[in-house]
């Protein structure tokens, strides 16, 4: 039998991360595999295991630290998710999706979402960055969208539109800052798959067929919700692995977690300079 988490039970999670806090962030930032480290640029922070939250899903994958940090990063107020849970570990969607709820009782308006992503883009190489400009929802699209279920009104419509699920000016400061660090980020549609086993080549020749160039296993349905709730989105993909096309070369999550290492420093000067450049 379904389940569904109410109004109340968010509250009750907002209320104990409240509690916590010495600012009132406006910002909220997911981490995903390998580049929780991001987290260390966040000064006086304030840290809260998720296993202190009541009902806060805990990670079960190598590379998700599992901790809310918030404090300050480039004069801004931020919570920072070190860590995600994802629907293959046997999550519901409601869970999944469980933190964004919470960051939206929080009163956060702004969420950058992060991940490691496989390329489908046989231009894309490991190490590389991509803006997320849209993406495609292969879970929800005929299974368990997020937003099924009750509608809990006072988070947003049941009927939300996605024509822009990514904020455009979000976008554009993100290109400014790569522009002006002579920096390569590339730009793409994101499509996020069930998991946990990585794609074939077939599903990889077919992915790319409908316009996609990066997939991961996270990100849609949290971004999907975001936007339910009137929350402006920033998606920045790692590009992790080549594109395996045509068979020849095998993906493992370790290749990864070494990828998202590689990566922190672009991420850290890409999502620096944004909130550099970003007026509250």
């Amino acid at each position: 039998m379904d389940t569904f988490i109410t109004l109340a039970e968010i509250e009750d999670i907002a209320q104990v991360v409240r509690q916590r806090l010495r600012t009132q962030p406006r910002i909220a930032l997911i981490l995903g595999s390998g580049l929780g480290s991001l987290a260390e640029s966040v000064s006086d922070p304030t840290v809260i295991p998720y296993g202190e939250l009541p009902g806060w899903p805990v990670s079960t994958v190598i590379g998700h630290q599992g901790k809310l940090v918030v404090g300050a990063l480039h004069n801004h107020d931020v919570i920072v998710m070190q860590g995600r849970v994802h629907y293959y570990e046997g999550y519901s969607m409601d869970q999944v999706t469980l933190p964004v709820r919470v960051m939206q009782r929080l009163g956060v308006e702004i969420l950058i979402v992060t991940n490691a992503a496989g390329a489908v883009n046989p231009e894309f190489e490991p190490g590389d960055l991509m803006l997320i400009t849209d993406h495609l929802n292969m879970i929800g699209m005929a299974g368990p969208n997020p937003l099924r279920g009750p509608n809990l009104d006072e988070l947003g419509p049941r009927f939300p539109d996605m024509s822009q699920a990514y904020d455009r000016k979000l976008a554009q400061l993100a290109r400014d800052v790569a522009q002006s660090e002579n920096m390569l980020l590339h730009e793409g549609v994101y499509v996020g798959l069930a998991g946990p086993s990585f794609e074939t080549p077939a599903d990889l020749r077919f992915l790319r067929a409908v316009g996609v160039d990066a997939v991961g296993m996270s990100t849609v349905p949290e971004v999907t919700v975001a936007r339910q709730g009137g929350q402006r989105v920033l998606g920045i993909s790692g590009i992790s692995n080549k594109a395996n096309l045509d068979g020849n070369t095998a993906t493992s999550h370790e290749e990864v977690l070494e990828a998202g290492k590689a990566m922190v420093p672009k991420f850290i000067r890409i999502i620096e300079g944004t909130l550099d450049r970003l007026e509250l």
